[in-house]
């Protein structure tokens, strides 16, 4: 018998010679044969020989083709193996509102932005994920300090009996100091905003007001200070790019070089965390965000005198909120049953995305109340009464219940081991034979002319999903009061189905840990199945230190696209894991870890590697074109071996820990087509402080990302001259 309920996996031939590639050999081989047959029309008694076991070859063929890798798919299909579907990628998008409200204002949740379409790709729809709120700003405090601390204590109330509020909320007053007289590194003051109101994740322009003869003799494009906000556990950037601050360092340099009058105002616009929670420092409440004078530079001179305001106001310009490459599809009919058992109804839309609360089918049996189903992932614990149906995520497959046939003889055989042994039955005696016909349902059916509704479901998925940042700024549906829409951040995450192969690959490490997480290689194994395609290693550690007994550290790290890092290599941000990401392996880890064990996540130290070489080419090469050919050759090639995804000698991405040699580099580069020979060749070390990428001095040997790190390769534009071939 088939079982046709079982998930179908794409099949591949091992032959796949056609009847008409058969007959075509066969004619070719004639003239070398047999050279005087030349009449090789389709009337000739000869071609129909040909015709004729060309057929036959193609009926063994086709027989050839269900053995061996056939078999082996089948038993995958009897295990219940499915291809995991794409997986959608996320993002923050940003929607500006066009003028300030005096109300909270609430955008509904799935609402879609896409990118712009073009005449060779299409849009790339995001949905948001939940609410967002834009509310109505309200300044509460503003604290100065001498130093930077993580949870300040000692502050100091600048506006109490010195400032008052309007109506409007706008604070306004005598002349005041944001540092101290003499400014020092690490000096800082804090805005606090009223608790009350729902400002996580809005756009908020506080507008300071200075006097117009305030010099503080800085650099006003690069000035000395940055922003935060405190999310309950660390502090954040919230300045988005120093056009942002339009007091250029609370110099007003601008506004006076314009005419303009300081005393009017000038905003700084901050891009406010989603997680911004009501804390209290000292005896002060609310959401916190500070502006802290940062080290000097020799761009960045420090103040020579501390700036003065005059007021303060704050408005909400819009607000972010998560949004997830996806398209939302309700109340899609798919039919009427016709009452038989394993029926198979197909979505319109593929693939689809994790279900979540409102998405389920909808069955409406004749002249009865409709009734909601559930999804459940096979039918091995379903009875005849659950009402219960399989979704296929990768192709929108819908099906209930089968009915399974068993001969009554095994039937009987197995009830009578099943039922206990008869003490006083005399010798010989069997068991009366079970009334059970010999059929199971699994699952409920649902009746004949029942109408079939898929209330809701979400599809998307895929690598495509990864737009850059800037590129989302179409509203598809109207939202009042929105002007635009963008992301400040590229999307993250996005991965495109699995394939075949990567299926075989998984079935024997997912039969070894069997859903449950022991060994550090189960931890692997089930940290790669949670990111669905977006996480590209995993590396368990072993715990050393006695404080860490009992916690699992799991190194990620995420998926990129091989295309990408050929042309440009990999840029640093795009090596960083997502806290979705991180939220969604933790939880699905879990579900299967033992009880008492902790599980963190967290990223390696990438080191990058900067390369720079002399390379003497063939005579023949020596044209401007054929040198410039083969630059760009030799930097792919640099890009994809050291790389922590595709690097490597086996091109499965970097060693942990593995240092990188001259010698590697000269093995990659000696076997390319061109190359005479390679001069001198030295390896920079490019090392991540205080948040900037340096370029340490030349390695002569070997560059060594240390026990728990991996090589990378930047691109140009991220790091200058990280890559330099001189043509010789």
């Amino acid at each position: 018998m088939e079982f046709d309920f079982l998930p179908n996996l794409p099949k591949s031939n091992l032959d796949d010679r056609t009847f008409e590639d058969l007959v075509q050999e066969c004619l070719l081989r004639i003239p070398r044969y047999c050279p005087e047959w030349t009449n090789l029309n389709p009337s000739d008694p000869g071609i129909t020989m040909v015709e004729l076991f060309a057929w036959l070859t193609d009926q063994m063929l086709m027989r050839f083709n269900q053995v061996p890798e056939r078999h082996y798919i089948t038993f995958l299909e009897l295990l219940g193996i499915r291809l995991q579907a794409p997986r959608p990628a996320q993002t923050d998008v940003t929607f500006y509102l066009s003028a300030s409200l005096p109300e909270p204002y609430t955008i509904a949740a799935g609402v879609e932005v896409a990118t712009l379409r073009t005449d060779t790709e299409e849009a790339v729809v995001f949905s948001t994920d939940g609410p967002l709120t834009v509310g109505v700003p309200r300044l509460r405090h503003l604290l100065t300090a001498t130093g930077v601390e993580d949870r300040p204590q000692i502050l100091r109330d600048r506006l109490s009996g010195t400032w008052t509020m309007l109506p409007t909320g706008d604070w306004e007053g005598l002349e005041l100091s944001l540092y101290e007289p003499q400014p020092e590194e690490g000096n800082c003051f804090y805005l606090v905003f009223d608790g009350r109101e729902a400002i996580a994740g809005n756009v908020i322009a506080v507008t300071f007001r200075g006097e117009a003869a305030t010099a503080t003799g800085i650099n006003p494009e690069h000035p000395p200070r940055y922003w935060q906000a405190w999310t309950g556990s660390r502090w954040v950037p919230i300045l988005l790019q120093e056009a942002d601050d339009h007091t250029e360092g609370f110099s007003f340099s601008e506004v006076t070089r314009n005419g303009g009058n300081p005393l009017q105002g000038e905003d700084v616009i901050l891009h406010c965390p989603q997680a911004w929670p009501v804390e209290t420092f000292g005896t002060y409440q609310g959401r916190w965000v500070r502006c802290v004078y940062e080290r000097q530079t020799a761009q960045q001179p420090g103040y020579l005198n501390t700036p003065r305001i005059v007021g303060l106001a704050c408005r909400s310009l819009g607000g972010t909120t998560t949004a997830t490459q996806s398209a939302r599809i309700t109340h899609e009919i798919l039919g009427e049953s016709d009452g038989s058992p394993g029926q198979k109804f197909t979505l319109m839309g593929a693939p689809i995305l994790p279900r979540c609360e409102g998405e389920y089918l909808r069955v409406t049996p004749p002249g009865s109340l409709p009734q909601i189903w559930q999804e459940v992932a096979d039918f091995a614990d379903s009875g005849p009464g659950d009402l219960h149906y399989t979704l296929d995520s990768r192709t929108g497959e819908i099906q209930f219940g089968p009915l399974i046939q068993e001969p009554g003889q095994l039937l009987a055989q197995t009830n009578q081991w099943r039922q206990p042994p008869t003490v006083n039955a005399p010798a010989g005696t069997t068991l009366a034979p079970t009334s059970r016909q010999g059929e199971q349902q699994y699952g409920a059916v649902p009746p004949r002319g029942s109408m079939l509704t898929m209330v809701a479901y979400r599809t998307g998925g895929g690598q495509r999903g990864n737009v850059k940042r800037e590129t989302i700024r179409i509203v598809k549906s109207a939202v009042p009061y929105v002007a635009q829409v963008t992301n400040h951040t590229p999307a993250r995450d996005g991965a495109d189905g699995e394939t075949l192969e990567g299926a075989v690959l998984r079935v024997p490490k997912l039969l070894r840990t069997r859903d449950r997480a022991v060994t550090t290689e189960d931890f692997e194994t089930l940290a790669l199945q949670a990111g669905q395609g977006a996480i590209a290693r995993a590396r368990c550690l072993s715990t050393i230190r006695k404080e860490d007994a009992g916690t699992v550290q799991l190194v990620l790290v995420p998926d990129i696209d091989a295309g990408a890092i050929a042309q440009n290599g990999t840029a640093p941000e795009q090596l960083t894991l997502s806290p979705f990401l991180i939220e969604s392996v933790l939880g699905y880890l879990d579900e299967r870890r033992l009880i008492g064990v902790e599980v963190r996540c967290c990223e390696p130290n990438y080191v990058g590697v900067g390369v720079q070489v002399e390379v003497a080419l063939e005579p023949e090469y020596r044209d401007p074109i054929a040198r410039q050919q083969i630059r760009q050759r030799l930097e792919t090639q640099l890009y994809q071996f050291l790389n922590p995804i595709t690097g490597g000698q086996s091109g499965r991405g970097w060693e942990f820990g593995r240092p990188v040699y001259a010698s590697d580099i000269i093995t990659q580069f000696q076997g390319q087509e061109g190359v005479r020979y390679l001069g001198t060749l030295q390896l920079f070390k490019l090392e991540r402080r205080n948040g900037d990428w340096l370029r340490t001095l030349p390695q002569d040997l070997q560059v060594d990302p240390g026990p728990l790190g991996l090589i990378c390769s930047w691109r140009d534009d991220i790091l200058r001259s990280s890559h330099v071939i001189n043509i010789i």
